[in-house]
């Protein structure tokens, strides 16, 4: 989510800031903390949908009586391979059924899922035997529909009508006759909603420093299938303290399974070094901690035995107390979705003359006679491909920064179309098209500033939020060299942080990217020149030479997006 879609500010957000995201001493520790939690294998939230189908108008392929419909549904992979995710039971002698049987999938925002549905008429001699050992090439085949899983949960009613197709929609409208209609429902599941809200406390923890007291901070941990611990929250580092009480934190069901699962939470001494030490732990479910917190009791936090070693583990003085159990029904990023929420997508690509001459192979901005994209390219379609789902009328600002237009100066920011009046295009295809003009009608030059866009991007979100829309916009920036506005950067962004918007930037080329680690702010929160603080997070950053071959250049970025809009609404109190 990825993912993301359930509340995580209570958890992800603990760590460097506080309900009211003030700045405070602590910040960089607790950004810090990150590192640790996502190298441990946190991958966010994500959130279970429940397909129910229905059709209508199917053909018939019996003689003597109505078809006797079941659907097969499939995940399509990117080489168009299938997967059999599930069937639906059989409903005999019907031509609109509404099948019982429902699907429930993870919904990952980062990720296009492409479905598709087979409805086929089954035999009556196989209406005896279990779906799952049909075997399909003996079933009549009444037609398919595909989509996305995307354009379903972004229906406000979150009900999809497909039309069903037989033959071959690639041959063209002749050749794909359509054989009634599919319609598709999802459902957020209720766990995906429900949260508990923690507040803990310890005392008497050992001190792991010579010359002060420790900087503790807590992990909590589910336990997979496979035997793995993975951590699913977080608190805020308190400095110097071994009596610690920490800002509330919030649990999703979801993550957990159950109220009964177990969880491990520790307790570590931070480090600045990253190699955090680990004072104790405790192993306790959610119902467990419930318990202590209306008996009013406490556990003891344990070190595990040396491995080799037969001793039982060492129990220590040091406890954990629950001083608030709280469990609540919260605002999911499906809600905001069914409530007419859109993202809408902004580019603003690198002009500037480091990138080398866009008509010689060597060049960032190389046009491949091949059609094999370049990394500006790539990122472009790697990001329009997940968003363009979200915003209803796919027209999307693109800019260019870093060159000279036609008998001019040099621009920060200029419409990538080539107009003076407005910055939009139409689709994805129209920025890829608008990119590859400007390379043809611009001169490279430089520097590398982003101050413009960013401020460019922060008026649209602001002129939609005194419009009162219901939007939340993301801007792409992919650039090749090292910023020299930094510090103007960090003031646009900390003024945006008050806005519907999130930053993504993409780094190409071999170039240093250490400016832009401090615009991401993993580890401290931005300030402006003014020593104003950033109230939220608002940047990713990931340079395209990190991501393996055939991954998603933005897939991770984009699975911190539902978090990133869920706390601007809640920050919002939206």
């Amino acid at each position: 989510m990825g993912n993301c879609c359930s509340d995580e500010n209570g958890g992800h957000s603990a760590v460097g800031g506080n309900g009211a995201y003030a700045a405070n001493q602590n910040n960089g520790h607790n950004e810090a903390v990150d590192a640790l939690f996502k190298s441990r294998g946190y991958q966010g939230l994500y959130s279970h949908v429940e397909l129910s189908l229905s059709a209508t108008g199917l053909r018939d392929r019996d003689v003597l009586s109505k078809s006797d419909p079941m659907v097969v549904i499939y995940s399509k992979g990117r080489d168009g391979s299938l997967q059999e995710l599930g069937r639906t039971e059989v409903v005999p002698n019907s031509l609109n059924p509404k099948w019982i049987t429902k699907y429930t999938i993870a919904y990952h925002f980062e990720t296009v899922q492409n479905l598709v549905f087979r409805v086929c008429d089954v035999d009556t001699q196989f209406h005896n035997q279990d779906v799952k050992m049909l075997k399909l090439e003996e079933q009549d085949f009444l037609g398919e529909a595909s989509c996305t899983l995307s354009e379903i949960v972004t229906k406000s009613n979150g009900s999809l009508t497909l039309d069903l197709i037989r033959g071959e929609q690639s041959s063209g409208p002749k050749h794909a006759q359509k054989s009634g209609k599919l319609t598709v429902c999802a459902e957020e599941s209720v766990a995906s909603k429900t949260t508990v809200e923690l507040k803990l406390r310890c005392s008497e923890l050992v001190s792991k420093d010579l010359f002060s007291k420790s900087d503790p901070f807590l992990v909590i941990s589910k336990h997979t299938e496979s035997g793995m611990v993975v951590p699913i929250c977080k608190t805020e580092v308190i400095k110097d303290d071994h009596s610690p009480k920490w800002k509330p934190i919030t649990v999703n069901n979801q993550q957990v399974g159950s109220k009964d699962s177990p969880l491990t939470i520790e307790c570590y001494d931070f480090n600045s070094n990253g190699k955090h030490d680990l004072v104790g732990k405790v192993q306790k479910s959610l119902a467990d901690l419930e318990v202590l917190h209306s008996t009013g009791s406490s556990a003891n936090l344990f070190t595990s035995a040396a491995v080799g070693q037969n001793s039982q583990n060492k129990v220590l003085k040091s406890q954990l107390f629950v001083d608030n159990f709280f469990e609540k029904t919260q605002h999911t990023f499906l809600d905001y979705l069914a409530w007419g929420y859109e993202l809408n997508f902004m580019v603003a690509i690198d002009f500037t003359a480091s990138n080398g001459n866009p008509r010689l192979p060597d060049s960032l901005h190389y046009i491949d006679p091949s059609g094999r994209p370049n990394d500006y390219q790539r990122a472009i379609l790697d990001a329009g491909e997940v968003l363009q789902f979200y915003d209803k009328d796919r027209r999307y600002p693109a800019w260019g920064f870093g060159a000279r237009p036609i008998d001019g100066p040099v621009s920060h920011c200029f419409n990538l179309n080539g107009s003076s009046d407005y910055c939009e295009v139409e689709g994805i295809q129209g920025i890829m098209t608008a990119y590859m003009s400007a390379l043809f009608n611009v001169s490279l030059a430089g520097p590398t500033i982003f101050g413009p866009v960013v401020t460019s991007a922060a008026d649209i979100a602001n002129q939609s939020l005194m419009k009162r829309e219901r939007k939340y916009f993301i801007l792409l920036i992919i650039t090749d060299g090292v910023i020299t506005d930094l510090q103007e950067t960090m003031d646009a962004l900390v003024h945006a942080a008050d806005l519907p918007l999130s930053v993504l930037i993409v780094g190409v080329g071999g170039a240093d990217f250490k400016e832009m680690e401090i615009l991401d702010a993993d580890k401290q929160r931005l300030e402006s020149t003014r020593g104003r603080v950033a109230v939220r997070d608002i940047v990713q950053f990931v340079p395209f030479r990190d991501v393996q071959s055939g991954d998603s250049v933005l897939q991770a970025l984009l699975a911190e997006l539902p978090s990133q809009f869920l706390e601007y609404m809640r920050l919002k109190r939206i």
